[in-house]
């Protein structure tokens, strides 16, 4: 058991039989008496966000989670196939699992597999990636008074807003977490 107010992000705990892991943490203590901590959860089951409200003093169980460090092969209509690359096992996952990550994979992409008592509930993939950007249309000239943009498809299919001076067969990196441009890949 570990108190709630050592929740952090990326802890994954255990309630009513449903593992949930922490995206965000915050502490609030207003005049007297006890303080709350409300932690915004994912439950690996469903793969849905909430929000959580514990007392300071209260305790949940933690999870003994196990990650381990494989590559992204392919999707296909049984499930998302990875590969150990140490042992070079390969293992489907349930695409209900990759859901929300499901536009980001790319083939041959190192991504994190969570498992619980050798059960799957999850699969991380880095916050940060690159992509190469497949087509993108021309800039307007003289559209330059505010921060521009246009759309660019990646290599995967994705697709984003990137800033005018972007062209088409650049690497650029962008944040998973919310699907955003965050600059050119050096």
């Amino acid at each position: 058991m570990i108190s709630v107010t050592e929740l952090r992000s990326g802890t994954v705990f255990e309630e009513d039989e449903m593992y949930f892991q922490v995206i965000s943490y915050e502490h609030i203590k207003m005049g007297r008496g006890s303080g709350t901590v409300k932690v915004k959860v994912k439950n690996l089951q469903t793969n849905a966000n909430i929000e959580k409200t514990f007392t300071t003093g209260a305790k949940v169980q933690q999870a003994e989670l196990n990650r381990k460090n494989v590559q992204y092969l392919y999707n296909d209509k049984s499930g998302c196939h990875l590969m150990n690359m140490t042992t070079f096992e390969q293992m489907v996952v349930p695409i209900s699992q990759i859901a929300s990550i499901k536009k980001f994979l790319k083939e041959d992409m190192d991504v994190t597999l969570l498992t619980i008592e050798d059960k799957t509930v999850a699969v991380e993939i880095p916050k940060l990636c690159d992509y190469k950007i497949a087509q993108t249309g021309g800039s307007a000239r003289g559209n330059t008074v505010g921060a521009s943009y246009k759309d660019a498809v990646l290599e995967n299919g994705l697709t984003v807003k990137v800033p005018l001076f972007i062209k088409t067969n650049e690497i650029i990196r962008v944040d998973t977490r919310s699907g955003d441009y965050v600059e050119r890949a050096k």
